[in-house]
């Protein structure tokens, strides 16, 4: 009677707790990247599915077929050998299970990593999404604006977003386009999306980096061709200039709203690419330049010393 009390309150609390989860956006895509990724989510939920019906098909079956039964206490059942054909079975099914979840995830993954088929041929639209304390910073190096904590796009268009971050490792992430992927501080990482409807898809930082992680949301807004031109010269009609003072000051901040600028920041601080790649990206060449000689000064003392270490040995 107390099991059957504790069932009921444990299947009380789920469907209390489930009814209030809103619907899971990763299986509503909005993109060929994202549609990829759910298809094999949800195949791979069916292999599991069937391989639990399967468990307990056998289970259920071995306890109605080799329940206790009233034979007498001194009774042996007969011997019986093993089945090799059962054990090459058994052994072989995982096998062919993991060899096609492997095929499977290996092509997926190939697939989302290069720009989704049928948009080979158009340029991809390049936006530098960069990651500071809990705010995301957006940089259209050649439409010449920069927007903070939300993102603009054309649908039926190819977006490189580069991505990178003045702290912590985070992970931008857009459930309804595409999967994660970690933006660091001494390193570009690319993520090729495309929005094949047009509207308003939520996006955050997945990976913990911090107090204020939970908050670190921005709104990716998809719309056509068209109106994204019409945005971008507003911009650049209503818009203030991105000083370098500003973008310290929104660096320093731990939550900001959203903003909208006619620069980017990569003019004078540059992402971490190129011959900026490394532990020095942002800073100038003179902190470079320092940092080469100190180095070598470092590696001078160094050998002096053991030099002088190996005169006085002798």
């Amino acid at each position: 009677m107390k099991r059957k009390g504790f069932l009921l309150a444990v299947f009380s609390a789920l469907v209390v707790l489930l009814s209030g989860c809103s619907s899971l956006t990763v299986l509503n895509p909005k993109g060929p990247v994202a549609k990829t990724q759910s298809n094999v989510i949800i195949f791979s939920i069916i292999v599991m599915a069937l391989v639990l019906l399967v468990v307990y098909v056998l289970y259920i079956y071995m306890l109605t077929k080799y329940r206790a039964s009233k034979a007498a206490p001194d009774y042996e059942p007969p011997h019986e050998e093993g089945s090799k054909w059962l054990e090459i079975t058994w052994i072989a099914i995982p096998v062919i299970i993991v060899a096609v979840l492997s095929v499977v995830t290996v092509r997926s993954t190939y697939a989302v990593e290069t720009v989704p088929a049928g948009y080979e041929d158009q340029k991809p639209l390049v936006i530098y999404a960069a990651s500071s304390n809990w705010k995301w910073h957006f940089s259209y190096p050649e439409e010449g604006i920069e927007t903070v904590n939300y993102v603009n796009i054309p649908v039926n268009r190819p977006i490189e977003f580069r991505l990178y971050s003045y702290g912590p490792i985070t992970s931008f992430w857009v459930p309804q386009l595409g999967g994660q992927k970690y933006a660091m501080s001494d390193m570009v990482t690319k993520l090729n999306l495309v929005a094949e409807h047009p509207g308003s898809f939520m996006g955050k930082n997945s990976n913990f980096s911090g107090e204020g992680f939970a908050h670190m949301e921005f709104e990716v807004y998809a719309t056509s061709a068209k109106e994204f031109e019409e945005w971008i010269d507003e911009v650049k009609t209503t818009a203030s200039d991105l000083t370098e003072e500003k973008f310290q000051s929104l660096l320093d901040a731990d939550h900001v709203g959203r903003e909208t600028f006619t620069s980017t920041h990569l003019e004078f601080s540059p992402a971490p690419e190129g011959e900026h790649a490394g532990h020095n990206h942002g800073g100038s060449d003179e902190e470079s330049t320092e940092m080469d000689h100190s180095e070598m000064d470092h590696s001078e003392m160094d050998h002096s010393e053991m030099e002088h270490s190996e005169h006085t040995h002798e």
